[in-house]
Parts: C-alpha cells; structure tokens; sequence
C-alpha cells in the first residue's frame, strides 16, 4: 500500500424521507439556488414536489435548469451558468442521476471562472474554486453525490470528457432509497455495471500492486452489488436490496477503494466515453460492453488479478491463472447479460464496422488522461473482442 491522503468532504444524508432536510442544510451558504435536473421523472414520481417543499420550508429562492440529458451536454451548461450568474445564486441543487450531478458541478465551476469552463475538462486549467453543490440523487450509479468528478459531451466533435477537483465534491448529499424504486430493471441494471467497473477499474490499474485491505473490500462491494441487484429485479421496491445498492454505490467511486492504491487509472471509462459521445448510448450499456471484453485482453498478457477476480468472485477454482481470468471474465459478461445490460457492439447498436473509428475517437481522452500504452491498435483490439464470444 503506498502512502496516501483520504479527505471527503460531502456530507451524506441517508435514509427514507430525508429530502425534506435539504432546505435546512442550504440554509447556511445563501438563500437562492439554481435547481439542476433532468427531464421528467423527479416530477413523475414526487421528487420535485419534496425538494421545493424543503426549500421552500427554509426560505431557499430558486431558479431552474430543467433538461439534462442522460449523457450531458456542454451547451446546457453555458445556459446554467449564465442563468446562474444572472440570478446571483449562492449555491447549485441536482435532483436525478449522475447527468444531473455533473452538470451542476460544471455550472458551480464555471460561474467562479474567468475563463470557457470547457479549459476544466481539457485539464488546461485547474478550478480553484466553486459554488457550493447539494446533490438528491434518483440514481445508484455514478457516485457523482460523494466525488469530485463530473463528465460533460461538448457537442462538436462529440468529445466526453471529465473534470475533477475537492471544490466540486457536493456540500450534502441526501440519499434515500425509497426513491430508487421507480426506477426501471433497465436501469437498475446499468446502475450495477456502473458501480462495478468503478470498483473494478481501481482493482485492476494501480501501481500498488498488492493490497489484501482494498481487494477485499472491492471483493465484497462487488458481491453486495450483484446480490443486491439480482433482489432489485425481482422485487423492485426492497428497500434494503435498494439501500445496500445505493450505498454501495458511492463506496466504488467516493475515493475510498483507491485510497493506498496509487495512481489508479480507468481506461474502460477512457473507452467507453467514445461510444456514448458517439452513439448516445447509455454509459452503464457502454460499460457492459467494453468490461469484459478489456479484461480478457489483459488478463491474457498478465492473468494474475484477474483469476483472483475470478476466483473471489466466482468461485472458480482447480485451473491455472489464466484459465481463471478468462472464465471469471467470461463469467462477468453472463452476469451483465443476464441482468439485461448488452455484452456486444451488435447488441448496443454500434456498428461493427466502426471500431477503428471509434478507437481514433478515443485517442483524444487517452491523451488528455496521459494512457500512452492505449495506442489505436490496443484499442482496436478490445473493441474488437466486443464483437465476438472469447474464450474462457
């Protein structure tokens, strides 16, 4: 375990009818927000009507930015900053998935800039500081309420790329799972690839190298999720399947896995942001369909943590290291077709013929998340394996 520095500062609000405290704790930043969400569904299922309650029980104006797409766009972010500098807000609400939650946090930084927020995501300039963001999350997914990250499309030349910094993890965060129970096997299912490849990314591209504390703790993060998921899809509206899957969640992705580990890397995300920037796909589907197909490549030349991926959680044993990467990733991929998430190219509705293409797409993010050894040809290569059944 290498030395390292653990400091999150969002505060989480878990459990069933919290929303309602959401005013109380805006209280102390200011008095008017811009309220960010999506486009529809937090009105649908009653949401919306508990978070204005809450602001307006602690005397919270607000502005609205309702529209964010399910992969977010940069040109809804320019209007929510300037909507945002026009009605001088003190803070940034999200309601929804992590759609939601990075669009507020591009806005937050973005409204104390002096320059095109879009530098952030380039990494050309480095945020100094932001509104204060409060996230209601809809979705078990991203982990985008207790992270400093956010992902953003910037619609010429379809580029999805990340920004990150301490200023854009969310003040409060309030989770309750009961809100989760609207929410459809499809994307209870992505939510799960979401949460897995987090967890997974980090187990598998560190330069730690060994680390009993944090492989088991992914280890079991990873069966909690699986298990999780499989009560959700056939009981909905479990509200303890949904409260482990929620916060499991944001134990991925909340820095907390990865804490010892190094430099941890994440090049199927690096990957699958070409597919979703390119064909709009949801990006658990994307995940779904790169995971897999990228371990069984790399487990190929280097097998050894992916069969105790296998083994751990699979089960497998009495076969060789590579044997048991290879089952265990074949094994992942059943898990996630099983659960309804697509497991190929075809089945996302890309074409097959455009891998090249979409590996030169990914070059850009590779570059700017200095992944020297993701050449094209590399890239070609696992995309390619996303179009076949491969051996295990």
């Amino acid at each position: 375990m290498e030395e390292f520095i653990f400091h999150n500062p969002t505060k989480i609000i878990f459990g069933r009818g919290k929303i309602g405290e959401l005013g109380k704790e805006i209280r102390p930043v200011g008095k008017r927000v811009l309220f960010v969400y999506g486009q529809g569904s937090i009105r649908k299922y009653g949401v919306y009507d508990q978070i204005v309650r809450s602001l307006e029980d602690g005397g919270i104006e607000r502005v609205e930015l309702p529209g964010v797409r399910p992969n977010p766009v940069l040109s809804l972010v320019y209007r929510g900053i300037e909507r945002a500098r026009e009605a001088g807000v003190d803070a940034v609400v999200a309601a929804g998935g992590g759609s939601s939650m990075d669009t507020a946090k591009a806005i937050a930084a973005g409204v104390a800039a002096d320059h095109d927020v879009w530098e952030f995501f380039q990494f050309r300039k480095t945020i100094k500081k932001a509104l204060p963001v409060f996230a209601v999350p809809t979705v078990a997914a991203s982990a985008s309420e207790m992270n400093g990250a956010a992902v953003i499309t910037r619609e010429e030349g379809a580029r999805k790329f990340s920004a990150r910094s301490p200023h854009l993890n969310p003040r409060t965060s309030i989770l309750d799972p009961s809100v989760l129970f609207s929410l459809s096997p499809t994307y209870s299912a992505y939510s799960a690839v979401d949460a897995i490849t987090h967890a997974l990314e980090g187990y598998f591209n560190n330069t730690a190298g060994e680390s009993a504390l944090q492989e088991r703790l992914i280890e079991a993060l990873i069966r909690t999720i699986m298990e999780s998921t499989e009560i959700i899809l056939r009981d909905p509206r479990n509200y303890d399947a949904r409260a482990s899957m929620m916060w499991s969640a944001v134990l991925a992705f909340n820095g907390l896995t990865t804490a010892g580990l190094g430099r941890a890397t994440l090049p199927v995300h690096m990957m699958e942001h070409s597919l979703s920037a390119l064909y709009d796909i949801p990006h658990g589907a994307g995940l779904s369909i790169l995971l897999p197909a990228w371990m069984a490549f790399r487990a190929a030349g280097d097998p050894g943590k992916f069969a105790r991926f296998g083994r751990a959680i699979f089960g497998i044993e009495d076969w060789d290291d590579l044997s048991a990467a290879l089952r265990g990733a074949r094994f992942l991929r059943a898990w996630f077709g099983g659960i309804g998430a697509p497991v190929t190219l075809q089945e996302g509705g890309i074409p097959e013929g455009d891998v090249e293409a979409i590996a030169e797409h990914a070059l850009a993010l590779a570059g700017v998340w200095q992944l020297p050894e993701y050449t094209k040809d590399v890239m070609i290569e696992v995309l390619r394996r996303c179009t076949i059944p491969f051996p295990g």
